[in-house]
Protein backbone atom coordinates (compact mmCIF):
# COMPACT_ATOMS: atom_id res chain seq x y z
CA UNK A 1 0.00 0.00 0.00
CA UNK A 2 1.22 3.28 -0.57
CA UNK A 3 1.93 5.63 1.65
CA UNK A 4 1.59 10.11 2.41
CA UNK A 5 3.79 11.27 5.49
CA UNK A 6 3.82 7.73 6.34
CA UNK A 7 0.26 6.87 6.49
CA UNK A 8 -2.13 4.93 4.16
CA UNK A 9 -3.37 6.18 0.86
CA UNK A 10 -6.53 4.49 0.46
CA UNK A 11 -7.23 3.44 -3.20
CA UNK A 12 -10.13 4.11 -4.81
CA UNK A 13 -11.64 1.13 -5.56
CA UNK A 14 -11.75 0.24 -1.60
CA UNK A 15 -14.81 -0.19 -0.19
CA UNK A 16 -15.93 2.10 2.67
CA UNK A 17 -15.48 -0.71 5.62
CA UNK A 18 -12.15 -1.18 3.90
CA UNK A 19 -11.36 2.36 3.85
CA UNK A 20 -12.05 2.89 7.29
CA UNK A 21 -10.79 -0.33 8.78
CA UNK A 22 -7.13 0.41 7.30
CA UNK A 23 -7.46 4.02 9.15
CA UNK A 24 -8.38 2.62 12.38
CA UNK A 25 -5.72 -0.39 12.18
CA UNK A 26 -3.05 2.92 11.43
CA UNK A 27 -4.58 4.38 14.62
CA UNK A 28 -5.69 7.45 13.09
CA UNK A 29 -9.33 7.81 13.80
CA UNK A 30 -11.21 9.77 16.31
CA UNK A 31 -13.78 7.47 16.53
CA UNK A 32 -16.03 9.49 13.79
CA UNK A 33 -16.21 7.69 10.40
CA UNK A 34 -12.86 9.03 8.06
CA UNK A 35 -13.17 10.47 4.55
CA UNK A 36 -10.81 7.87 2.71
CA UNK A 37 -7.82 9.95 2.00
CA UNK A 38 -6.77 8.51 -1.76
CA UNK A 39 -4.41 10.08 -4.09
CA UNK A 40 -6.95 12.07 -5.74
CA UNK A 41 -8.18 13.36 -2.84
CA UNK A 42 -4.77 14.13 -1.15
CA UNK A 43 -3.05 15.80 -4.58
CA UNK A 44 -6.29 17.97 -4.72
CA UNK A 45 -5.86 19.42 -1.19
CA UNK A 46 -2.05 20.35 -1.79
CA UNK A 47 -2.76 21.95 -5.45
CA UNK A 48 -0.72 24.89 -5.78
CA UNK A 49 0.96 24.79 -2.94
CA UNK A 50 4.80 25.48 -2.11
CA UNK A 51 7.36 24.34 -0.30
CA UNK A 52 4.90 21.14 0.60
CA UNK A 53 7.55 19.14 2.13
CA UNK A 54 8.61 22.40 4.22
CA UNK A 55 9.24 21.71 7.75
CA UNK A 56 6.53 24.13 9.77
CA UNK A 57 7.62 23.55 13.18
CA UNK A 58 7.45 19.80 15.73
CA UNK A 59 4.11 19.38 17.44
CA UNK A 60 3.89 17.88 20.95
CA UNK A 61 3.81 15.91 22.79
CA UNK A 62 5.54 13.45 20.33
CA UNK A 63 7.24 16.21 18.05
CA UNK A 64 5.71 14.93 14.84
CA UNK A 65 6.26 17.01 11.86
CA UNK A 66 3.78 19.72 10.32
CA UNK A 67 4.45 20.40 6.87
CA UNK A 68 1.86 20.82 4.44
CA UNK A 69 1.65 17.26 3.56
CA UNK A 70 0.96 16.27 6.83
CA UNK A 71 -1.83 18.87 7.93
CA UNK A 72 -3.48 18.37 4.24
CA UNK A 73 -4.30 14.30 5.14
CA UNK A 74 -5.76 15.41 8.32
CA UNK A 75 -7.50 17.94 6.45
CA UNK A 76 -8.59 15.16 4.06
CA UNK A 77 -9.80 12.87 6.49
CA UNK A 78 -11.76 15.41 8.32
CA UNK A 79 -13.63 16.51 5.24
CA UNK A 80 -12.00 19.53 4.56
CA UNK A 81 -12.19 21.52 1.55
CA UNK A 82 -8.59 22.94 -0.20
CA UNK A 83 -9.40 26.21 0.33
CA UNK A 84 -9.40 25.21 3.87
CA UNK A 85 -5.93 23.77 4.42
CA UNK A 86 -4.15 27.26 5.31
CA UNK A 87 -6.41 28.04 8.21
CA UNK A 88 -5.80 24.51 9.36
CA UNK A 89 -2.35 24.78 8.73
CA UNK A 90 -2.08 28.07 10.43
CA UNK A 91 -3.61 27.02 13.38
CA UNK A 92 -1.07 24.12 13.97
CA UNK A 93 1.51 26.64 13.66
CA UNK A 94 -0.05 29.10 16.11
CA UNK A 95 -0.25 26.38 18.68
CA UNK A 96 3.51 25.79 18.77
CA UNK A 97 4.02 28.99 20.72
CA UNK A 98 5.68 28.80 23.77
CA UNK A 99 2.97 30.43 25.68
CA UNK A 100 -0.03 28.63 24.46
CA UNK A 101 1.60 25.75 26.07
CA UNK A 102 0.58 22.84 23.77
CA UNK A 103 2.45 20.19 25.65
CA UNK A 104 0.30 21.03 28.63
CA UNK A 105 -3.15 20.96 27.22
CA UNK A 106 -2.05 17.69 24.90
CA UNK A 107 -1.18 15.74 27.69
CA UNK A 108 -3.18 16.90 30.70
CA UNK A 109 -5.22 14.65 32.75
CA UNK A 110 -7.30 17.98 32.59
CA UNK A 111 -10.32 18.93 30.24
CA UNK A 112 -8.59 20.95 28.34
CA UNK A 113 -8.79 21.43 24.05
CA UNK A 114 -7.88 23.60 21.77
CA UNK A 115 -10.76 25.73 20.43
CA UNK A 116 -10.30 27.95 17.18
CA UNK A 117 -11.54 31.25 15.95
CA UNK A 118 -11.53 32.00 12.20
CA UNK A 119 -12.31 35.90 11.80
CA UNK A 120 -12.70 38.20 8.84
CA UNK A 121 -13.53 38.19 4.93
CA UNK A 122 -12.05 34.62 5.21
CA UNK A 123 -14.49 32.93 7.83
CA UNK A 124 -17.38 34.61 5.15
CA UNK A 125 -15.81 33.39 2.34
CA UNK A 126 -15.28 29.91 3.45
CA UNK A 127 -19.05 29.65 5.26
CA UNK A 128 -17.51 29.72 9.22
CA UNK A 129 -20.94 29.93 10.98
CA UNK A 130 -20.86 32.79 13.37
CA UNK A 131 -24.59 32.89 13.62
CA UNK A 132 -26.94 30.72 15.20
CA UNK A 133 -25.76 27.58 16.81
CA UNK A 134 -22.47 28.32 15.88
CA UNK A 135 -20.78 25.82 18.40
CA UNK A 136 -23.09 23.29 17.49
CA UNK A 137 -23.74 20.79 14.88
CA UNK A 138 -24.72 21.80 11.27
CA UNK A 139 -22.15 23.55 9.37
CA UNK A 140 -20.02 21.31 7.54
CA UNK A 141 -17.10 24.23 7.53
CA UNK A 142 -17.03 24.81 11.66
CA UNK A 143 -17.13 20.98 11.86
CA UNK A 144 -14.11 19.94 9.25
CA UNK A 145 -11.86 22.84 10.04
CA UNK A 146 -11.93 22.05 13.63
CA UNK A 147 -11.92 18.35 13.09
CA UNK A 148 -8.96 18.54 11.36
CA UNK A 149 -6.95 20.50 13.94
CA UNK A 150 -7.88 18.24 16.81
CA UNK A 151 -7.02 15.01 13.94
CA UNK A 152 -3.56 17.23 13.30
CA UNK A 153 -2.86 16.90 17.67
CA UNK A 154 -3.70 13.42 17.56
CA UNK A 155 -1.68 12.10 14.33
CA UNK A 156 0.94 14.33 14.13
CA UNK A 157 1.68 15.50 17.83
CA UNK A 158 0.32 11.65 19.03
CA UNK A 159 -2.08 13.25 21.00
CA UNK A 160 -3.72 9.56 21.79
CA UNK A 161 -4.99 8.17 24.60
CA UNK A 162 -3.22 6.68 27.02
CA UNK A 163 0.24 7.42 24.83
CA UNK A 164 0.29 11.12 24.79
CA UNK A 165 -3.08 12.03 25.57
CA UNK A 166 -3.65 11.28 29.71
CA UNK A 167 -7.33 13.29 30.27
CA UNK A 168 -9.25 11.35 32.94
CA UNK A 169 -12.60 12.58 31.33
CA UNK A 170 -12.15 15.02 28.21
CA UNK A 171 -14.87 16.27 26.16
CA UNK A 172 -16.43 16.93 23.35
CA UNK A 173 -14.43 19.66 22.02
CA UNK A 174 -11.67 17.56 21.42
CA UNK A 175 -13.50 16.06 18.47
CA UNK A 176 -13.75 19.90 17.23
CA UNK A 177 -14.28 23.04 18.40
CA UNK A 178 -14.47 25.50 15.55
CA UNK A 179 -16.47 29.14 15.12
CA UNK A 180 -15.88 32.30 13.49
CA UNK A 181 -16.26 35.78 14.85
CA UNK A 182 -19.17 38.05 13.56
CA UNK A 183 -17.81 41.40 11.94
CA UNK A 184 -21.11 43.38 12.19
CA UNK A 185 -20.95 43.96 16.20
CA UNK A 186 -20.56 46.88 18.14
CA UNK A 187 -17.43 46.37 19.50
CA UNK A 188 -14.06 46.44 17.50
CA UNK A 189 -13.57 42.88 16.72
CA UNK A 190 -10.60 40.61 18.59
CA UNK A 191 -8.23 41.34 15.11
CA UNK A 192 -8.73 45.47 15.44
CA UNK A 193 -7.87 45.31 19.14
CA UNK A 194 -5.07 43.17 18.53
CA UNK A 195 -3.43 45.80 15.69
CA UNK A 196 -4.09 43.37 13.01
CA UNK A 197 -7.36 45.14 11.07
CA UNK A 198 -10.62 45.55 11.72
CA UNK A 199 -11.92 42.80 9.14
CA UNK A 200 -8.45 41.04 8.84
CA UNK A 201 -8.82 37.30 8.00
CA UNK A 202 -6.62 35.24 10.87
CA UNK A 203 -7.18 33.07 13.22
CA UNK A 204 -6.97 32.37 17.44
CA UNK A 205 -6.73 29.30 19.02
CA UNK A 206 -7.53 29.20 22.73
CA UNK A 207 -6.54 26.16 25.30
CA UNK A 208 -10.12 26.31 27.24
CA UNK A 209 -11.48 23.85 29.42
CA UNK A 210 -15.04 23.86 28.17
CA UNK A 211 -17.84 25.75 27.72
CA UNK A 212 -20.47 27.55 29.89
CA UNK A 213 -23.80 29.19 29.31
CA UNK A 214 -24.50 32.65 31.45
CA UNK A 215 -27.78 34.27 31.60
CA UNK A 216 -27.65 38.28 32.40
CA UNK A 217 -28.89 38.64 35.70
CA UNK A 218 -32.37 39.85 35.35
CA UNK A 219 -33.12 37.86 32.54
CA UNK A 220 -32.56 39.46 29.14
CA UNK A 221 -30.09 42.22 30.23
CA UNK A 222 -31.67 45.69 30.99
CA UNK A 223 -28.08 47.20 31.94
CA UNK A 224 -24.39 46.51 31.16
CA UNK A 225 -24.06 45.77 34.67
CA UNK A 226 -27.13 42.81 34.46
CA UNK A 227 -25.01 41.54 31.84
CA UNK A 228 -21.43 41.17 32.76
CA UNK A 229 -21.56 40.73 36.34
CA UNK A 230 -22.43 36.98 35.84
CA UNK A 231 -20.23 36.69 33.27
CA UNK A 232 -17.76 37.89 36.23
CA UNK A 233 -19.23 35.67 38.69
CA UNK A 234 -18.63 32.70 36.28
CA UNK A 235 -14.62 33.75 35.52
CA UNK A 236 -14.35 34.00 39.84
CA UNK A 237 -15.97 30.52 39.82
CA UNK A 238 -13.78 28.88 36.94
CA UNK A 239 -10.48 30.25 39.16
CA UNK A 240 -11.62 28.49 42.09
CA UNK A 241 -12.66 25.09 40.20
CA UNK A 242 -8.98 24.89 38.31
CA UNK A 243 -7.27 25.38 41.34
CA UNK A 244 -6.04 28.98 40.32
CA UNK A 245 -6.86 30.71 43.04
CA UNK A 246 -3.70 29.13 44.61
CA UNK A 247 -1.40 31.11 42.35
CA UNK A 248 -0.38 34.36 42.20
CA UNK A 249 -0.21 35.26 38.43
CA UNK A 250 -3.78 35.78 36.33
CA UNK A 251 -3.70 35.01 32.45
CA UNK A 252 -6.35 35.53 30.14
CA UNK A 253 -10.59 35.37 29.53
CA UNK A 254 -12.39 34.80 26.37
CA UNK A 255 -16.18 35.15 26.39
CA UNK A 256 -18.79 34.84 23.55
CA UNK A 257 -21.15 37.62 23.16
CA UNK A 258 -24.36 37.51 21.17
CA UNK A 259 -24.78 40.67 19.00
CA UNK A 260 -27.88 41.34 20.98
CA UNK A 261 -26.40 41.98 24.24
CA UNK A 262 -23.38 43.46 22.87
CA UNK A 263 -25.97 46.20 20.99
CA UNK A 264 -27.49 46.77 24.48
CA UNK A 265 -24.12 46.95 26.18
CA UNK A 266 -23.51 49.79 24.02
CA UNK A 267 -26.69 51.60 24.15
CA UNK A 268 -25.76 52.65 27.60
CA UNK A 269 -23.53 56.24 27.54
CA UNK A 270 -19.33 55.40 27.72
CA UNK A 271 -19.96 51.16 27.28
CA UNK A 272 -17.12 50.69 25.16
CA UNK A 273 -15.12 47.31 24.87
CA UNK A 274 -12.48 48.84 27.00
CA UNK A 275 -15.47 49.95 30.05
CA UNK A 276 -16.30 46.62 29.37
CA UNK A 277 -13.08 45.03 30.04
CA UNK A 278 -12.40 46.98 33.22
CA UNK A 279 -16.06 46.18 34.77
CA UNK A 280 -15.30 42.34 34.09
CA UNK A 281 -11.58 43.10 35.72
CA UNK A 282 -13.14 45.16 38.54
CA UNK A 283 -16.23 43.08 39.65
CA UNK A 284 -13.97 39.39 38.84
CA UNK A 285 -11.39 40.98 41.48
CA UNK A 286 -8.74 40.69 38.83
CA UNK A 287 -9.54 37.56 37.15
CA UNK A 288 -7.27 38.58 34.51
CA UNK A 289 -3.87 39.82 34.29
CA UNK A 290 -5.38 43.15 32.80
CA UNK A 291 -8.28 44.64 31.77
CA UNK A 292 -7.30 43.96 28.03
CA UNK A 293 -6.56 40.64 28.70
CA UNK A 294 -10.69 39.83 28.93
CA UNK A 295 -11.43 39.36 25.36
CA UNK A 296 -15.00 39.61 24.26
CA UNK A 297 -15.86 37.89 21.08
CA UNK A 298 -19.24 39.20 19.35
CA UNK A 299 -20.49 35.84 17.58
CA UNK A 300 -23.38 33.75 17.53
CA UNK A 301 -27.35 33.68 16.46
CA UNK A 302 -30.22 35.78 18.32
CA UNK A 303 -30.70 35.82 21.90
CA UNK A 304 -29.27 36.65 25.02
CA UNK A 305 -27.55 33.54 26.51
CA UNK A 306 -23.46 34.06 26.51
CA UNK A 307 -20.83 31.71 26.78
CA UNK A 308 -17.86 31.45 28.74
CA UNK A 309 -14.82 30.11 27.63
CA UNK A 310 -12.59 29.37 30.53
CA UNK A 311 -9.05 29.29 29.42
CA UNK A 312 -7.00 25.88 30.67
CA UNK A 313 -6.63 26.38 34.14
CA UNK A 314 -2.87 24.94 33.93
CA UNK A 315 -1.82 27.52 31.63
CA UNK A 316 -1.81 28.49 28.26
CA UNK A 317 -2.04 32.32 26.40
CA UNK A 318 -4.51 32.98 22.87
CA UNK A 319 -2.35 32.90 19.96
CA UNK A 320 -3.95 35.23 17.00
CA UNK A 321 -2.37 35.10 13.30
CA UNK A 322 -2.57 36.47 10.20
CA UNK A 323 -3.69 34.47 6.86
CA UNK A 324 -1.01 35.48 4.98
CA UNK A 325 -2.46 36.11 0.81
CA UNK A 326 -6.25 35.20 2.05
CA UNK A 327 -8.37 38.44 1.10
Amino acid sequence: MSEWCGWPIVDDAAGWETAQQILTDAELSDGLPLVPPTRRRLEAMVAGVAGRSESHGLMPPMFGDITADSIAYQCVIAGCRPAELPIVLAAAEAILEPDFNLLGIATTTGTACVALCVHGAIARQLGVNAGTNCLGPGNRANASIGRALQLSIRNVGGARSDVGDMATMGQPGKYTLCFAERNDGPFPTLTARRGLGADASAITVMGVSGTAEVLPGDGEGATPEAILSPIATAMRAAIVMSSMSRRNERGEQVFLLPLEMAHKIVRHDGWDIARVQRYLFDEGQGVARAPDAIHAIVTGGAGYKMSYLPIWGGGSQTVTRLLHGAA
